[in-house]
């Protein structure tokens, strides 16, 4: 099945929708049949990879409120924090400090939340 992502004027996301099988391939033509700007995307791909082992497409599956960047051709999501940094290979977001490697322990496993103040991760306590 393919799936379609419908932009607004300022290439952001608005509708996600399951398009035809004979729709594969010919966003040009849905977007000319609707008089609306349609995108290709896959709902396989994320972060530049297929989950099926299949060839990538658009980088990410589209969301609401994703950019589409037609230099990049991708789908980039929003960006969460001031601070983070767009990652070119995989148009995703990444903190400025990379996510802790301590995880605790099965019984007590640890789990942190980024704090934009400080542009840090703080551990997350019961």
């Amino acid at each position: 099945m393919a799936h379609f992502a419908k932009l607004d004027e300022n290439n952001v996301v608005i509708f996600v929708t399951v398009g035809r099988d004979e729709d594969n391939g010919k966003e040009a033509e849905l977007s000319a049949r609707t008089s609306d700007v349609y995108k290709q995307t896959s709902y396989n791909t994320h972060g530049g990879v297929h989950a099926l082992g299949g060839t990538p497409f658009r980088k990410n599956y589209a969301g609401l409120g994703y950019t589409y960047d037609a230099g990049r051709d991708a789908f980039i999501p929003p960006k969460p924090y001031a601070s983070w940094l767009l990652n070119e290979t995989t148009c995703l977001w990444d903190a400025p400090v990379p996510y802790p490697t301590d995880v605790g322990t099965e019984e007590n496993p640890k789990r942190y939340s980024w704090d934009e103040a400080t542009t840090s991760w703080v551990e997350v306590t019961a």
